[in-house]
């Protein structure tokens, strides 16, 4: 069984059948709009540059200021669900969130979006940091909980394809500000349906964690670690005096924050949890695949804008087939393969697919056919995803007590974002160096190219490197779930 009933049947997973659904539906309503602006902003940067007159390097202060807050955030955020009730800090995100997007859509200068950016990251690390922590304490029974996961993962992983074509629309269609403004009434029917129809958690209280120098420690390193990837390490080498000088100090940070949780009467995080192998290797694999399909996603809208000369839109409607095929088998299938084969097999299956996927995109040439070279790919990437994803969040959740449900859902966050932040800035240096060294002796698209496939073999190997984690460190099930006659037929058909 991949997730330990007894733990979690103790929760206060106390709503009705559809009650339940539909509060799970509500969450992941929330966590779409999280995950959507990401990209969506992405796409909407030129013009935003235009309009307010970013330069090229002061530009990337939009993206990054919402990373540094989301990221440094996200693990104190799922301990605050603990202690202080996990639909209140919910819904208080989802108020922080709403009220920052408005002032983004509002902005009238760079450091005002800048600021409100960064203010859109609070919200967004309170908002997804206990969703799904939520969810597994509204889901105790394994088959109900791999269902529901499942719509979750779908929504997790997918919706930075669709925040693609949303931006695209909305920045050609309307304007930049309404890629902001377009989160009011989300923002607002999400909070509503969360206080109407999610049961309210009391929480351990904060004298079961008040940890003020371990959460001002941890958050304070998860932040410098972020800002060290996306400026200095992403502008100036990760060899750098300022690059290796930040790393120390957040190292330092860490260390101080270990020392700290092992010594603390009531640690914000107890070192306890890291105990479980399976829960430490999830966390593995989630920063790992992040890093692997994070990046991908980036350098291939770039592949596909520079090399292939396709505008917003286009590109959006391209990563399509990857949302679709993901979500059909996140949410129609991957209840049934995780109770019938067990999360592990589904997992490797998974990630398998994502390597061969990118595998195949390094031999994407100048000129490339979409139908040949990148629609193939994108394929396979939803396909593992769909497999792999659901499998995965499932696993960072199992053995994990009821009272710890927030900072593991917080902690399998904040893997994922700091090892999406790095894998990007890793696979774009690289990019940007081999394209470099080639620029003299090849064209100008060939040597985008080249940057682009070394990129594309990289991340390969790192995504392996989840696999080889998967084999080694996630125990097989002891025993598979038993399933009906009538679901292996659906199995097979599939």
């Amino acid at each position: 069984m991949y997730a330990t009933t007894e733990s979690l049947a103790t929760s206060p997973a106390t709503q009705g059948g559809r009650s339940r659904w539909a509060a799970l539906y509500t969450l992941c309503a929330g966590m779409l709009m999280i995950v959507l602006d990401v990209t969506v902003v992405n796409v909407a940067l030129p013009a935003i540059q235009d309009d307010l007159g970013f330069t090229n390097s002061s530009l990337a202060w939009v993206v990054n200021a919402y990373l540094i807050a989301f990221g440094g955030l996200l693990l104190l955020a799922g301990r605050l669900g603990d202690l202080l009730g996990r639909r209140n800090i919910f819904t208080a995100g989802l108020i922080v969130f709403t009220a920052a997007s408005v002032l983004c859509g509002l902005a009238w200068s760079q450091e005002v979006l800048v600021i409100a950016r960064f203010i859109q990251g609070v919200g967004g690390a309170l908002t997804s940091a206990v969703i799904l922590g939520m969810i597994v304490t509204l889901f105790p029974e394994p088959r109900e909980q791999a269902k529901a996961i499942g719509v979750f993962a779908f929504v997790a992983s997918a919706g930075g394809s669709i925040g693609l074509l949303a931006g695209g629309v909305l920045t050609q269609a309307i304007s930049w500000h309404w890629i902001f403004f377009v989160n009011l009434p989300i923002g607002v029917l999400t909070a509503v349906l969360a206080v109407k129809l999610i049961e309210k958690d009391k929480g351990l209280g904060l004298g079961r964690g008040t940890d003020v120098p371990g959460a001002l420690l941890i958050t304070s390193a998860l932040m410098l670690g972020v800002y060290t990837i996306v400026k200095p390490a992403a502008e100036l080498g990760w060899t750098a005096p300022r690059t290796l000088t930040l790393a120390v100090v957040t190292l330092a940070l860490l260390a101080g924050f270990i020392v700290r949780e092992a010594t603390a009467a009531n640690p914000l995080v107890p070192l306890r949890i890291f105990r479980s192998r399976t829960l430490t290797g999830a966390n593995l694999i989630q920063a790992l695949s992040s890093s692997g399909m994070f990046g991908i996603f980036f350098l291939g809208s770039l592949y596909l804008q520079r090399v292939l000369g396709y505008d917003a839109l286009e590109i959006g409607l391209a990563f399509l087939p990857t949302t679709v095929v993901m979500g059909l088998l996140s949410v129609k299938y991957s209840e049934k393969l995780v109770m019938k084969f067990g999360p592990r097999r589904p997992l490797i299956v998974g990630l398998s697919l994502i390597v061969v996927g990118l595998v195949l995109f390094t031999q994407a040439p100048v000129g490339g056919s979409y139908f040949v070279h990148v629609l193939p790919v994108l394929l396979l990437l939803g396909l593992g995803g769909g497999v792999c994803f659901p499998a995965l969040m499932g696993l960072s959740m199992s053995d994990v007590k009821p009272e710890d449900a927030g900072l593991a859902s917080g902690l399998i966050g904040t893997m994922g974002e700091v090892g999406a932040a790095l894998g990007l800035a890793i696979l774009a240096t690289l990019s940007a160096t081999r394209t470099a060294s080639v620029a003299d002796t090849k064209p100008a698209l060939d040597a985008l190219t080249d940057g682009y496939h070394l990129a594309f073999a990289v991340a390969a190997a790192i995504v392996a490197a989840s696999v080889a984690i998967a084999l080694t460190v996630m125990r097989p099930a002891k025993q598979p779930v038993e399933t009906s006659e009538e679901d292996d037929l659906v199995l097979e058909a599939a």
